[in-house]
């Protein structure tokens, strides 16, 4: 960690409404001092979330790829594959960052087969680095980082389509459903897909209905 390091993480990969998010930071011992509270996204409230990643985004080189449901949905049926679209928004967010702020080393959570598909993506672009994929990354402070970053603009982007379409939007997989029925109900089962990720069994369990 004496040089720093880029953590990357996502937010929203199990929730039925909402984007995919994809966050790439970078720490360095330059941060640290600044980063006190920062930990795994998933320990923290959501409230604590909104206000850490202000933070981080003030001190630490940073780069967050929100992908919307219609974008994801269009993404998901050319990749077929939830951990090739994961790769391809990692590749790019590290890839962002390694611009702002050039590093040997990036540390990711571990996805099935993502390690090696980022990599893939990361060389063909020539960016010669190593990449650690870990179990329990988050206990990395960089990929806390990323994590929160995520986090908080999968909170933000959820609570801006619910106001959009004027149905709040819960967070989740399966208490989802009810809220479905009533989105559908209002705006018609083609505009599920502007809000939900479709290839969940849920848009089944929502549209029967």
């Amino acid at each position: 960690m004496d040089e720093g390091h880029i953590g990357v993480d996502e937010s929203g990969k199990g929730d039925f409404f909402g984007p995919l998010v994809v966050a790439a930071c970078f720490v360095g011992p330059e941060h640290l001092a600044e980063l006190d509270g920062v930990k795994d996204s998933k320990k923290l409230t959501d409230k604590q979330s909104i206000g850490l990643a202000i933070r981080i985004k003030a001190v630490c080189p940073h780069s967050i790829i929100a992908i919307g449901p219609a974008k994801y949905n269009e993404l998901y049926a050319k990749f077929k594959n939830l951990n090739s679209l994961l790769a391809w928004g990692h590749a790019r967010a590290i890839e962002n960052v390694l611009e702002l702020q050039p590093s040997k080393m990036v540390i990711s959570d571990q996805f099935a087969a993502g390690g090696a598909a980022v990599k893939r993506a990361l060389y063909e672009k020539g960016k010669e680095i190593e990449f650690r994929s870990m179990v329990r990354a988050e206990a990395d402070i960089a990929v806390a980082a990323a994590s929160i970053l995520a986090r908080a603009e999968f909170l933000r982007r959820l609570q801006r389509l619910g106001e959009e379409f004027g149905v709040p939007l819960p967070k989740g997989a399966t208490n989802v459903i009810p809220t479905g029925r009533v989105f559908v109900a209002k705006h018609g089962r083609e505009a599920l897909g502007n809000v939900a990720k479709l290839h969940f069994k849920t848009t089944q369990q929502v549209l029967a209905g």
